[in-house]
C-alpha cells in the first residue's frame, strides 16, 4: 500500500514538472506568434485548436455521452467562465505581451495568487490579515523591480499600459479560479464548454474589431499559435489536473508551478534573445516571497476552503 502511494506521488511529481515545462515555453511562443499575428488572431487560433483537442480527448476517453449531461445552470456558468478565459484573460494578457518584453509581462502576471487572496475577501467573505497586507506590499516592491528593467532609466522602457494589463490579467485569472474551483462536474467537460463559449465570444469580437481584416497566413506565426493552443491551453491543463489527482499532497505538488517563471526566463533568453535583467530576477523572488507569505495558513484560516 505504501509502495503504491509512493509510486502515485512520483507520477504526480513527473506530471507536474511536465506541465511546468510546457507552461514555461508559453511566453516565448506568444512573442514568436506576434511576428505575424495580432493578439486576437493568436488566441482565436489557439482557442479553436484547444477546443478540437478537448473534443478528441473526449472521443478517446468515451465521454461524449457526458457532453450534454449538464444543467442550464452549468451552461450559464460555462458562459460566464468562457467570458473570463479564454476570452478576456488572454486578450488582456496577450496585449500586455505585445506592449512589453516577455520577461516583464510573464513576471507581472505571476501576482495572480495575491489577487486571489484579495478577491477572496469580498467574494468569499474571508478576512484580510496583516500577513496578507505584508504579502501585497512585498509583491508590489517586486513589481517595481521588474518594471525598472535593469535600473531607474529602465522605467522609461516599460510600457505603463502593458504593465497595467499584465496586472489586470492576474485579477481576471484569480476571478476565474474562484468561480470555477467549486464545480463538481468532470473537468474535461467543463473545459470544453468554457472554450465553446470563449471561442464564440472571440469570433464575435473579431467580426466587430476586424471587419476588413479577418484573415491570417499559414506560416511560422500560425504554427506558434497552434503550439499555444495545445501546450498553453490544451494538454497542459489536463496534465496538471492529473498531477493533482494523483498527488498525496496537492499543496506540495502545486508549489511546482512557481518554477514556471524562472524556467520561462531561460527560454526567453535563448529563444527570443532578450537580455534578462537582474532586477527581473529580484522582482520575481519578491513576488514569490509575497505569495508564500500569504499562503502560510493557520488551522483556523478559512482560506483553506478554496
Amino acid at each position: 500500500m505504501t509502495l503504491s502511494k509512493g509510486k502515485s506521488q512520483k507520477q504526480a511529481v513527473l506530471l507536474a514538472l511536465a506541465a511546468v515545462l510546457f507552461w514555461s515555453t508559453a511566453a516565448s511562443a506568444f512573442k514568436l506568434a506576434f511576428r505575424g499575428l495580432n493578439p486576437w488572431q493568436l488566441i482565436f487560433i489557439a482557442s479553436i485548436v484547444s477546443l478540437l483537442f478537448f473534443f478528441l480527448v473526449m472521443v478517446f476517453r468515451g465521454k461524449l455521452n457526458l457532453l450534454f449531461d449538464i444543467s442550464k445552470k452549468d451552461i450559464l456558468q460555462s458562459a460566464l467562465l468562457g467570458l473570463l478565459t479564454p476570452f478576456a484573460y488572454y486578450l488582456v494578457l496577450l496585449k500586455a505581451y505585445e506592449l512589453n518584453p516577455a520577461q516583464v509581462t510573464q513576471a507581472l502576471n505571476m501576482v495572480w495568487p495575491i489577487s486571489l487572496a484579495l478577491l477572496s475577501v469580498p467574494l468569499l467573505k474571508q478576512k484580510i490579515t496583516v500577513r496578507n497586507i505584508y504579502a501585497v506590499l512585498i509583491s508590489f516592491v517586486g513589481v517595481v523591480f521588474i518594471a525598472s528593467q535593469g535600473g531607474i532609466e529602465g522605467f522609461s522602457k516599460t510600457n505603463p499600459t502593458g504593465a497595467v494589463l499584465a496586472l489586470m490579467s492576474s485579477v481576471i485569472w484569480a476571478l476565474y479560479w474562484i468561480l470555477s474551483v467549486r464545480s463538481k462536474k468532470d473537468k474535461l467537460i467543463v473545459m470544453f464548454w468554457n472554450f465553446v463559449f470563449g471561442t464564440i465570444y472571440l469570433l464575435l469580437f473579431g467580426f466587430a474589431e476586424f471587419k476588413q481584416n479577418f484573415s491570417f497566413n499559414i506560416d511560422n506565426s500560425f504554427g506558434a499559435a497552434v503550439y499555444v493552443g495545445i501546450f498553453e491551453l490544451g494538454i497542459t491543463y489536463l496534465i496538471w489536473m492529473k498531477a493533482l489527482e494523483k498527488s498525496e499532497n496537492n499543496a506540495a505538488t502545486g508549489n511546482f508551478i512557481f518554477l514556471t517563471p524562472f524556467l520561462s526566463l531561460i527560454f526567453i533568453y535563448f529563444i527570443l534573445n532578450e537580455t534578462i535583467y537582474g532586477t527581473t530576477f529580484v522582482g520575481l523572488c519578491l513576488i514569490l516571497t509575497g505569495i508564500f507569505i500569504q499562503q502560510i495558513r493557520r488551522k483556523h484560516d478559512t482560506i483553506r476552503k478554496i
